[in-house]
């Protein structure tokens, strides 16, 4: 899947991109319109190791919007498909995206992903979703055994 940078616009389908404001600017709707009211708000820095760029599985939350982005300025990627109805991902509409450090993206509700991913051996990013997503909200589509698939972002 070719990569291309995110913007505001490309990535409406998908969730929002969120971009640094000049300290004291009104609330509206170029900030993160977050959806968290199904539970406890969990924000934490989750560490990852030797993503690589690519992936064999998608995963999507039903129950909240979630928030990630990189700490440290460093690019990185995700790759996403639409949020629907359906029980699996539509795969004809899977975009990838840089994503650039200074600014973090929320994922609408249901919202298909796989990331993030990057090629250094190690990142952090700051995730914003429920205390239980992890275990009560985590649909994942296994590309590799229904389809025999495996993507890698270029």
């Amino acid at each position: 899947v070719a990569a291309t940078n995110i913007t505001p616009e490309a990535f409406q389908p998908f969730g929002q991109v969120v971009l640094p404001l000049v300290d004291g600017t009104p609330y509206g709707p170029h900030e993160a319109q977050l959806q968290l009211d199904q539970g406890t708000p969990r924000f934490y820095i989750m560490q990852l190791v030797g993503k690589g760029q690519r992936f064999q599985a998608i995963t999507r939350h039903r129950q909240c919007t979630q928030c990630l982005g990189a700490i440290g300025g460093r690019d990185w990627f995700m790759a996403v498909a639409p949020p629907s109805r359906a029980a699996e991902p539509d795969l004809a509409r899977l975009k990838a995206f840089r994503i650039q450090g200074d600014c973090f993206i929320k994922l609408h509700v249901g919202t298909w992903h796989a990331g993030p991913l990057f090629d250094a051996q190690r990142m952090n990013f700051y995730n914003l979703e429920l205390s239980d997503t992890n275990i009560n909200d985590h649909q994942t589509c296994d590309l590799r055994s229904h389809y025999h698939l495996e993507f890698e972002i270029v």
